[in-house]
């Protein structure tokens, strides 16, 4: 093993062998018909979940780990969508440990890659909190592959439908409000809750361990 070291976003980011684990996980995830799952939507969620703590007054370190998590969180799906936070975890944790990364870095790389999946996600510690607010936020009409699905498709329907996504922190008030613009005439409001709504509790859990209260605001209307 290398000795132990600080690995940085950089190298993870340039590291080939990573960049292809991404690359087949959004391969069979497009072959199962989800929605983007590339470089786009993990390298948005890792500035994300850095960008989060930073702001939250984290160190620098913690923000890279978190960055690092956001990166690396969906390599799992290369195994099975099934179950990926755990195999993802399992996988960051050879890929870290080979690379030498120190031990309790990479304790909770892994345990945030562990616990972020929609099903047995929570935020366990910083990381993992931050980890959750990016991914389950990431709502956008990029991310959706087949326009000719989005009639019969919900989930490709309300992707599409959202033409503007942010997360606002608001340190005075002690929030975070996912700020959305969505079309109505692609899909209702209602259509957003009836398959999000388990994602928007997970958010309410991870903005409640920074001790911030989660919002939802679509169309200028706070809904949540």
């Amino acid at each position: 093993m290398e000795r132990i070291r600080n690995i940085t976003p950089a190298e993870i980011k340039s590291d080939p062998e990573i960049h292809t684990y991404i690359d087949r996980a959004d391969d069979s995830l497009e072959a199962l018909g989800y929605t983007e799952h590339s470089l786009a939507h993990v390298t948005k969620c890792a500035e994300m979940a850095s960008h989060l703590l930073t702001q939250l007054g984290y160190s620098r370190r913690m923000a890279e780990l978190a960055w690092i998590a956001g990166y690396m969180h969906d390599i799992g799906n290369m195994v099975n969508r099934n179950d990926h936070a755990q195999t993802g975890a399992i996988m960051a944790f050879k890929l870290l440990d080979d690379r030498g990364m120190d031990p309790s870095d990479t304790a909770t790389v892994v345990t945030a890659i562990g616990h972020h999946d929609d099903h047995t996600a929570f935020p366990v510690n910083a990381v993992a909190a931050a980890l959750i607010l990016a991914d389950k936020t990431d709502v956008r009409r990029s991310r959706v592959r087949r326009l000719a699905d989005i009639a019969g498709d919900i989930h490709d329907r309300v992707n599409y439908a959202i033409t503007k996504s942010d997360l606002v922190l608001d340190g005075d008030k002690k929030t975070m409000t996912l700020v959305l613009e969505l079309d109505t005439e692609i899909c209702p409001v209602m259509e957003y809750f009836e398959i999000f709504m388990q994602r928007m509790e997970l958010c309410k859990q991870s903005s409640k361990f920074f001790g911030y209260t989660f919002k939802l605001e679509i169309n200028g209307q706070m809904v949540l």
